[in-house]
């Protein structure tokens, strides 16, 4: 079975429908991203076998998780989940945000060179930005804790944002600590193909 096969038979265990164009320009971003990271270190997993995993199947796992046509990704580092998100969901509006310059770089050479339109990379803060129209939906991967995570993330939300944070185990601390502001709508616990380790994404929604 080739990588792309792969790809689309355990993007469907997931619940992400993936045409083969699709898995080839996935499998084309993690091709960039090892040119990229021998450079500018900007993965610490670089075995195809465990990119396809981690980087690839770990991004796309929350893909049946997102709401609306505006989706911001916040502390996207290299594109994560970000970047597979928008190959994905092409009907969808990107904007990835990260602090570190390196990074938003390779982020709008991989939109570039991958010819995806609906990225918008940012070089900010998301404290610091102000939309004039909230999100849909905001993720963040593994970023902070939620009380921080929720400070950092609320001026981009709306009465109506949905806030996916990619946990690995359920975070029970984090939860008794959530802001008055916000409350859990929904969790669930995802499995990956290939991935031993635990994962979970949690939905959170202004109180």
């Amino acid at each position: 079975m080739s990588p792309a096969e792969r790809l689309v038979r355990d993007a469907e265990l997931l619940g992400v429908p993936l045409s083969t164009s699709a898995a080839a320009r996935l499998l084309e971003l993690l091709d960039e991203l090892a040119r990229w990271n021998r450079t500018y270190n900007l993965t610490s997993i670089t075995t195809p076998e465990e990119m396809i995993t981690h980087h690839l199947l770990d991004s796309l796992s929350i893909s049946p998780d997102l709401t609306g046509t505006r989706i911001a990704d916040v502390g996207t580092g290299a594109g994560l989940p970000g970047l597979p998100l928008a190959i994905a969901n092409p009907g969808r509006e990107f904007t990835l945000i990260d602090s570190n310059g390196k990074k938003v770089r390779f982020v709008r050479h991989a939109a570039r060179t991958l010819g995806l339109g609906n990225v918008t990379a940012l070089h900010a803060r998301a404290e610091t930005l102000h939309p004039e129209t909230p999100f849909d939906t905001v993720t963040a991967r593994a970023l902070a804790p939620l009380p921080e995570l929720l400070a950092a993330v609320t001026p981009l939300c709306g009465p109506r944002t949905r806030v996916l944070a990619m946990k690995g185990h359920y975070p029970q601390e984090e939860l008794a600590r959530l802001p008055a502001a916000w409350r859990l709508a929904d969790s669930r616990t995802i499995t990956v193909p290939g991935l031993e380790a635990a994962r979970c994404v949690l939905t959170l929604i202004p109180a």
